[in-house]
């Protein structure tokens, strides 16, 4: 079955006045980096907080009277998961998903309070929607796909209407990628008002089922996974979705785990928008590669659902691959004032200190010297090395 530019528009009268129209953002910061106008769709702000509430929607509100009876079921690792919630409470329709176990807390949380029974599943998010479709064999509950279905591709589509209604001037659209149903839906929308706007996908290096499957020219699993990315880790691409790439995208990219943590970063700092890893993968690509996308750029921001613990951690990390952590030890006499002396340089320098220890005893060390282990956040790699230089010239002696 294929979707058309017909079947969008069409998708986009059923979520009227269910999923919101999501604003797009003029990036300064980013436009520096590529050169020209960057744009972000904060798809993160749509309602439970990705564009997965606009397939899901669309889906069920189409099933008849005797399907919705029997209730939904599906799979998901979040955010797949709260747009099923949502679209059956609105619809009055009783909704299990199977989560993998370790699915963040705050997305199984709030499928919850959309009113869905929410059972884990142990391994990845292929046994979740194993369990989920045995489940559905076994009672006849309707099972919703995160992505291979034309309803499904139909309503994620609507993202790239309104992209073009928002940004008719843009040249490139670069959208965040798991099983490809926001790919594939934005490209078939996109390519049929505008052929000469290129498309790209971008999926997690460690997680990227699409440039083995288009290499192969077929559907290809994975044997691995492994990345944060829970909303794009999808170790193989729908046969619906697959096609649809493979036609109308022009390339599928990937990034590492580092850059993905870098654009979380730069999108809190810079932006003000909280996004998920997966979501910040468009983002991700940009701050790699900015050459690559011929601009006006929109960028798919497209999910915005991460475990606050999590956040914290993504970014520190993105510091850290950004430079602005500087961990190092630096051996200095053991006297009295002297590590307060080592820190009034450091601050001197501009950095700041995070976090201090005292080693005393080393085999390394004199009698009257002390190793000082130091954690400093710094402005970015080149204030990193002015701190270096700055102790090294006063003669410390300083490891990393």
């Amino acid at each position: 079955m294929s979707v058309t530019l017909d079947d969008v528009r069409a998708a986009r009268e059923v979520i009227a006045g269910v999923a919101v129209r999501t604003p797009m953002e003029h990036s300064r910061w980013l436009s520096e980096v590529a050169g020209g106008p960057v744009h972000l769709k904060a798809e993160n702000l749509q309602r439970t907080g990705s564009f997965k509430a606009r397939g899901a929607y669309v889906r069920i509100s189409r099933l008849s009277a005797e399907e919705r009876a029997r209730g939904v079921v599906a799979a998901s690792a979040g955010n797949h998961a709260q747009g099923v919630a949502l679209a059956a409470s609105e619809l009055g329709i009783a909704a299990t998903v199977f989560m993998p176990e370790g699915a963040p807390i705050p997305k199984e949380r709030a499928t919850r309070g959309y009113g869905a029974d929410v059972v884990f599943v142990p391994g990845t998010l292929e046994d979740a929607l194993a369990a989920a479709q045995e489940l559905a064999e076994r009672t006849g509950a309707v099972f919703i796909h995160p992505f291979d279905h034309p309803d499904i591709v139909a309503g994620q589509g609507t993202v790239g209407l309104e992209v073009l209604e928002q940004l008719p001037e843009a040249a490139s659209v670069v959208v965040p990628t798991g099983g490809g149903g926001l790919l594939a839906g934005v490209a078939i929308a996109v390519k049929a008002l505008r052929p000469d706007v290129k498309v790209y996908g971008v999926q997690a290096k460690d997680a990227a089922a699409y440039p083995l499957s288009l290499g192969q020219g077929r559907p290809t699993t994975l044997s691995v996974m492994r990345t944060m990315a829970d909303g794009i880790a999808v170790g193989r691409p729908g046969d619906l979705t697959f096609a649809a790439v493979q036609r109308l995208v022009d390339e599928v990219v990937t990034v590492s785990e580092d850059a993905m943590a870098r654009a979380v970063l730069a999108l809190s700092e810079r932006a003000k928008l909280v996004a998920e890893p997966a979501g910040a993968a468009a983002v991700a690509a940009l701050l790699d590669e900015p050459e690559r996308f011929e601009p006006p750029v929109v960028a798919v921001v497209s999910g915005g659902n991460i475990d606050p613990l999590l956040l914290g951690k993504v970014i520190r990390h993105g510091m850290v691959a950004a430079g602005r952590y500087l961990h190092l030890q630096v051996t200095t006499r053991d006297v009295p004032g002297g590590l307060a002396q080592l820190l009034s340089e450091i601050g001197g320098s501009g950095a700041n200190v995070m976090e201090v220890a005292h080693e005393r005893i080393s085999p390394t060390l004199a009698m009257d010297e002390v190793d000082v282990t130091l954690q400093l956040e710094t402005r970015g790699r080149e204030h990193s090395q002015q701190v270096l230089a700055r102790l090294r010239d006063l003669g410390y002696r300083v490891l990393l």
